[in-house]
């Protein structure tokens, strides 16, 4: 997926295992298919998981992944991940690394879901009890600045993504873009969110939410960017659920929509040849806010 991605395979977590945790060596090492971009993610056992980043830029989400998810655990209704040990560089591995608890559970599939109402209630309560979280000292989340710090980028990513011959309506883009870019920005005080609440990051079980993964951009700030499961996950007939639940007022409603909309359109033209989970996800987001016409 990455230029600068370093290699992995289930022989190298076995040798960083053996060498670094011994007590868990001879446990079968699986590779977990994943629309991740970050981390090549492989099971260990039963019930255990190894995290490896891809990039050295992943390496910096494993402090945040250590710290803040045990504090804000207790505030949520389902599981989150938790880091029962880190390792080290080694075996020819060149960064630190992580294993955690495995959680159950399957990742839902946009425009596939067995409960869709019941999940976007599921979805806006952990929201609204991450927001609630009172755990103080948090960084800033990654995508909790206001929608002007992408605009650059989102313009860009359009322009791009005209280029490539996906059938989408360019000036239809940048007029959603451009509504959510006016919507008056978030004045009340900075809450815990996620930042990044994509099918890959969350569990469900017989349709309901079971657990929620990966807190490496987790913060605080703007609310909006956890309103992206509306358009990147649920149907039409179900964002009604999901914004009662949450309780997003308009103007929080369309930022959410700008977020949804600017992740996908960024992440379209970077993925569309090598990653096809997350570029099946993008195209879902841009036919969802633009409409099939629009999206053509």
């Amino acid at each position: 997926m990455h230029a600068d991605e370093f290699p992995t395979d289930a022989r190298l977590v076995e040798r960083l295992i053996s060498a670094q945790f011994p007590r868990w060596t001879g446990l079968p090492v699986t590779r977990v298919a994943s629309g991740g971009t970050v981390n090549a993610v492989y099971r260990l056992g039963g019930a255990l998981s190894v995290r490896l980043p891809l990039t050295a830029g992943g390496v910096r989400d494993l402090e945040r992944e250590r710290r803040w998810p045990p504090r804000l655990a207790p505030f949520l209704p389902v599981p989150i991940p938790s880091v029962v040990a880190r390792g080290r560089p080694g075996e020819g591995y060149p960064w630190p690394w992580s294993v955690h608890r495995w959680i159950e559970g399957e990742n839902p599939v946009e425009g596939d879901l067995d409960d869709a109402e019941g999940l976007a209630r599921d979805l806006g309560r952990f929201v609204r009890e991450l927001r609630g979280a009172d755990v103080a000292g948090g960084p800033p989340a990654y995508r909790g600045g206001p929608l002007a710090g992408v605009d650059a980028a989102t313009r860009r990513a359009i322009a791009d993504l005209a280029r490539t011959g996906e059938p989408f309506d360019a000036a239809a883009a940048l007029a959603a873009w451009e509504e959510s870019l006016a919507a008056p920005p978030w004045d009340g005080e900075p809450c815990w969110v996620h930042s990044d609440l994509m099918p890959s990051n969350l569990l469900v079980g017989r349709g309901r939410l079971t657990a929620v993964l990966d807190f490496a951009t987790a913060g605080v700030g703007d609310p909006a960017c956890d309103l992206i499961p509306a358009w990147n996950l649920l149907p039409a007939t179900a964002r009604a659920a999901f914004r009662d639940s949450v309780g997003a007022d308009e103007a929080t409603w369309l930022r959410g929509r700008g977020w949804a909309l600017s992740m996908a359109v960024i992440q379209l033209p970077y993925y569309r040849r090598t990653n096809p989970v997350i570029s099946a996800n993008a195209r879902y987001v841009i036919r969802a806010i633009l409409g099939p016409a629009a999206a053509r």
